[in-house]
């Protein structure tokens, strides 16, 4: 039978992976941000887009375990129950 994976094999196994995908989102924040101040090119100042990636990386450094969750909460659209009505 299989033990469960313990928090520090978890992150030896995860530890690339996640830096990677965080040099990812880095570099794309990078890029939009030069990208506002280029001349002739629209800013993303404002953008409710950004300001949720922006406010997932707050969420990201708490803790309590349901990050992920609250991540999908935060780019879903709120529930319309007459959604299929129109």
């Amino acid at each position: 039978m299989r033990h469960a994976a313990t928090a520090s094999e978890i992150l030896d196994r995860e530890f690339l992976i996640i830096r990677g995908k965080l040099l990812e989102v880095a570099a794309a924040l990078d890029r939009i941000e030069r990208g506002s101040v280029e001349p002739g090119k629209g800013s993303a100042a404002g953008d409710q887009r950004l300001e949720k990636i922006v406010e997932t990386l707050g969420l990201l450094s708490r803790k309590g375990g349901k990050r992920a969750e609250e991540l999908q909460m935060l780019f879903s659209l709120p529930y319309e129950p007459k959604w299929r009505k129109g």
